[in-house]
């Protein structure tokens, strides 16, 4: 689709939704201008990549022209790839500069806390800033004012929107308009980490005192059953232990609990800050020596480094009688404190088995 697609190894780098969006918002504008639509159409990006776009589709009447752009995500597992995204432009009132509509599909930010005021179209600063560059630079081209409407519409983007992190951020009705870049680069997980802050930022600007970070659903609802915390008081982290840990030394919430299965807070526990299977193991040694330090008799620790899997050491350990999620869960929460430093937050860990029952905390 797209000239200047940057490479990482053998997985292709993609578009971002901003990137799409000011492609489309360019073409459309270009056309209501001189009634041609430039297919393919190019654009800036903010560090200097000119990539050329593809329409998907185009209309143009007396006072509105529309373009749409297929995102392509390149090689990362994105739920807006294969999103088509339009931008329709008509004229605005003089010296109004670029006024911008969510359209179908596209968010409206309903809570504080976001980088976008309460009311507004969820399309992220850099992307809004893209797309004005692309308008003002269209104007220049045509001797126009540059004073538009611009309205961004993703199809099917209400549904995309519940597989991702917007419902509980408090942006309803459809996906945000993301990038800081405009180039997606695979498996950086860039987006999910960005809602991470943006989950924390939410439930700072809520008010609220206590919040959670869960490796996953059932963590989540373990937690949620624990201590009663609502939806946004609650960061669905994933793997990325380290990204709730630093974004919130950096902007503390009085108390943060860490909670996941037994087999990632042992990863937590050994220092790991990642805790994704590719990217990071259980360690059965390691495992066994911090049970032998919290007490465990010699021969359980040595079922430890036989059991295979970090579940088949926590049943081992009970059936000996040995807790061994406490264990992990205040190893755990020490690396927490570590990441953490002087940040006036009060940590707690909490471990669970498969079926959500909590193995130990500390």
């Amino acid at each position: 689709m797209a000239s200047d697609r940057p490479e990482r190894g053998r997985l292709r780098y993609g578009w971002t939704t901003g990137a799409c969006a000011t492609a489309a918002s360019t073409a459309a504008y270009t056309a209501l201008l001189t009634g041609e639509f430039p297919d393919p159409v190019q654009i800036t990006l903010p560090r200097g990549q000119t990539p050329s776009f593809a329409l998907t589709r185009e209309r143009l009447v007396i006072d509105e022209a529309s373009a749409s752009i297929t995102k392509d995500a390149g090689d990362d597992p994105d739920v807006t790839h294969g999103a088509i995204i339009t931008a329709s432009v008509r004229h605005g009132e003089p010296g109004t500069g670029v006024l911008f509509l969510a359209g179908e599909g596209v968010g409206t930010v309903t809570k504080p806390g976001l980088p976008l005021a309460v009311g507004e179209p969820a399309i992220n600063p850099v992307p809004r800033q893209m797309m004005r560059g692309a308008v003002a630079g269209v104007a220049l081209a045509h001797g126009a004012s540059g004073d538009v409407v611009l309205e961004l519409s993703v199809d099917g983007g209400a549904e995309i929107s519940t597989r991702t992190w917007n419902p509980r951020l408090g942006i309803l009705g459809g996906i945000s308009i993301l990038g800081t870049t405009g180039i997606v680069v695979p498996y950086s997980c860039s987006a999910w980490i960005d809602s991470i802050r943006r989950g924390v930022d939410v439930a700072r600007a809520l008010g609220h005192r206590h919040v959670a970070g869960c490796t996953g659903s059932t963590s989540e609802q373990t937690v949620r059953e624990l201590y009663g915390l609502p939806d946004d008081a609650l960061l669905d982290m994933g793997d990325f232990a380290g990204a709730v840990l630093k974004y919130v030394r950096r902007h503390p919430v009085p108390r943060l609990t860490i909670a996941g299965g037994i087999a990632k807070m042992s990863k937590l526990a050994a220092g790991h800050l990642d805790l994704h299977s590719g990217r990071s193991q259980v360690d059965l040694g390691g495992l066994a020596a911090l049970a032998g330090l919290a007490g465990a008799p010699p021969e359980l620790a040595a079922q430890i480094v036989d059991a295979g899997t970090a579940l088949g050491a926590l049943q081992a350990s009970h059936a000996a009688g040995f807790v061994l999620g406490d264990a992990v869960a205040a190893a755990a929460r020490a690396v927490a404190r570590d990441v953490l430093r002087e940040a006036p937050v009060a940590v707690d860990v909490v471990v669970i088995d498969r079926a959500g029952t909590v193995v130990g905390r500390a």
